[in-house]
């Protein structure tokens, strides 16, 4: 951020309103300089927020679901969108690539507006113990800022002060080093001064600071560079949020989601409602659907097959803006038991129901003659109406109780994973497939508003109990590990069905526990980092991912620098191995 010249506006503030029905009140700050500006206490306030800002820019638009959901064994590209290159792993996947480019730049823009409010704090006069707590906020803020560009570049450009004017000139500091100097002071900092709670609706606390380090223990401890307590460190970590604090897991899994299925009823979930969210960013549904807010959660757009196109269909709100961006890979299908496990149920869609009389089909002479028409009904009639059953997909297993001759017989659209017959156009593809209907979003003002209103959660307790497992998995505590697993488990459990559920230590192993990820944490933002983390991501997606099987290299574990930062620096930056331009792309 420029130092002559500091813009602060109501969307870039917005996730701080106290509620989701009210505007933070911010005047339009321009045409003054930072350095008076920052120093003020309102000054300081706004630039703190500021700093938070940076978040929507990755979590909840495309760029973040994109860099975090594609390229892994759960996930493949549907038809639709421009950045398929980071899911297939082809030449597309290059220095230049928009969302590649786009990535470092959010998150270096957040780490120059950290420093510049920790380097002007020392002149700010307000109360010392507000000025730390503002101060560990922003820390913990550059550490994750930092955490999630190690994590997708790998060795890149440390700096821990301000920035300004031009600069020509960078550093490439090993990922060692950015851990040592910049990650793990600033969340050991932000622990040592952050309340449990907040009043503020999306200021950082004390327990999201040590998810974050734990997190990043966990991650270290995988490296060549670990520490040799990272994981024990870990485990400790996560098992203070889960004894210590009054986080309580949802209910049910649906409660999470908010969604209306199986006839179960749910507002739309916020953070403020859900005691199992440990941080997310704000979002409010005023600002969203007015345009004060430009991002917003969008995670209801990409994940949502074609069924606009369909027969007896048209777009509307309450089934979504259909971007197909991700479909589930059969392996993703495959992890569900469904007779005892509730999840698919509970976040994949099922029916349509007929919107559109105008492109009903009818029913025709040739079915008739094959005597698939209903009693009462003759040639030429609807074959449903408005309000009814127009689109089915069974979903993984149930799709083999529909043969061939079912399918005909079907007044509807049954869709399943491959044709039942020479003419068969209704199975999988990149434009209809089960659907994650997880985050969406009923509560938009019209059927192409693409801001959601959901808070995107960024930390819940659910996952803290699967990442102690993966600590425990490394400690060779698996009794422990299949005491975490199982709380998950159990809770996603049909009623009933907890002890079926239940798995024994001897099954807590790594494999096991990336599996249960996947059932527990489809599309929200996590597959891509696990699976650099714990090493399998090329393994997997060559197993998994048939995209980008043939194309995956081990040098794909990191992205490549952007051409961006390579043309701006004096002299060059160097471009990870593998990638065009590296010192080894001959």
């Amino acid at each position: 951020m420029k130092s002559k010249l500091l813009i602060i506006s109501v969307s870039l503030l917005a996730f701080f309103s106290q509620s989701c029905e009210e505007y933070l009140k911010e005047e339009l700050v321009s045409d003054v300089s930072a350095a008076s500006y920052y120093t003020t206490p309102q000054g300081f306030e706004d630039a703190v927020k500021a700093t938070y800002a940076e978040m929507k820019n990755f979590y909840g638009p495309e760029i973040g679901f994109t860099m975090t959901v594609f390229g892994t064994d759960v996930h493949t590209n549907g038809a639709d969108g421009s950045h398929k290159a980071i899911n297939r792993y082809d030449g597309g996947l290059n220095p230049e690539e928009g969302f590649i480019r786009d990535t470092w730049t959010v998150f270096y823009r957040g780490i120059n507006q950290a420093n510049a409010v920790i380097n002007r704090a020392g002149d700010v006069e307000i109360e010392d113990e507000l000025k730390n707590q503002r101060l560990a906020e922003v820390r913990f803020l550059r550490a994750l800022y930092y955490f999630n560009l190690t994590r997708i570049y790998g060795d890149i450009h440390l700096s821990l002060e301000e920035t300004e004017g031009i600069e020509t000139t960078a550093n490439k500091t090993p990922a060692s080093e950015i851990y040592s100097q910049a990650i793990i002071p600033d969340l050991e900092f932000a622990i040592s001064i952050l309340p449990n709670s907040q009043a503020d609706l999306g200021r950082v606390t004390k327990p999201a600071a040590e998810y974050l380090l734990g997190l990043a223990l966990l991650t270290r401890s995988y490296t060549d560079f670990s520490a040799s307590d990272d994981a024990s460190r870990a485990e400790g970590l996560f098992s203070n949020i889960i004894n210590n604090y009054d986080f309580e897991l949802a209910n049910n899994y649906l409660d999470l989601w908010g969604l209306d299925t199986l006839g179960v009823s749910s507002n739309i979930s916020s953070a403020e409602d859900n005691p199992e969210i440990i941080f997310a960013v704000q979002n409010s549904k005023n600002q969203v659907d007015e345009g004060l807010d430009g991002q917003g959660h969008r995670g209801h757009l990409y994940f949502l097959m074609e069924y606009d196109k369909l027969p007896g269909m048209t777009r509307d709100v309450e089934n979504g803006r259909p971007w197909k961006r991700f479909r589930p890979t059969d392996y993703q299908l495959s992890l569900w038991n469904r007779d005892i496990d509730r999840r698919y149920d509970e976040t994949y869609k099922h029916v349509w129901y007929a919107n559109n009389e105008s492109n009903i089909p009818v029913w025709t002479q040739d079915e008739a003659n094959a005597g698939y028409l209903p009693d009462g009904a003759s040639v030429g009639d609807l074959k449903f109406n408005l309000g009814d059953t127009a689109i089915y997909i069974p979903g993984p297993g149930l799709e083999e109780n529909w043969d061939a001759e079912d399918k005909f017989k079907a007044p509807y659209i049954v869709v399943t994973p491959n044709p039942q017959f020479d003419t068969d156009p209704w199975f999988y593809s990149e434009r209809v497939y089960p659907t994650l209907n997880k985050f969406i979003d009923n509560t938009r003002p019209n059927r192409q508003h693409t801001q959601g209103q959901r808070d995107f959660y960024l930390m819940r307790l659910g996952e803290v109990y699967l990442l102690r497992a993966e600590a425990r998995i490394k400690l060779g505590n698996t009794a422990g590990a299949a005491e975490d697993i199982n709380v998950i488990r159990r809770r996603a459990a049909w009623e009933g069905m907890e002890d079926e559920m239940t798995i024994t230590p001897a099954e807590a192993t790594l494999e096991f526990l990336l599996e249960e990820r996947a059932r527990e944490m489809d599309g929200e933002g996590h597959r891509w980092f696990t699976l650099a983390r714990t090493e399998t991501l090329v393994e997997r997606v060559r197993m998994y991912n048939p995209e980008a099987k043939d194309n995956i290299q081990d040098h794909h574990i990191i992205r490549p620098i952007p051409l961006q930062q390579i043309d701006r620096t004096e002299g060059g930056y160097p471009q990870n191995p593998g990638y065009p331009g590296a010192s080894d792309a001959g």
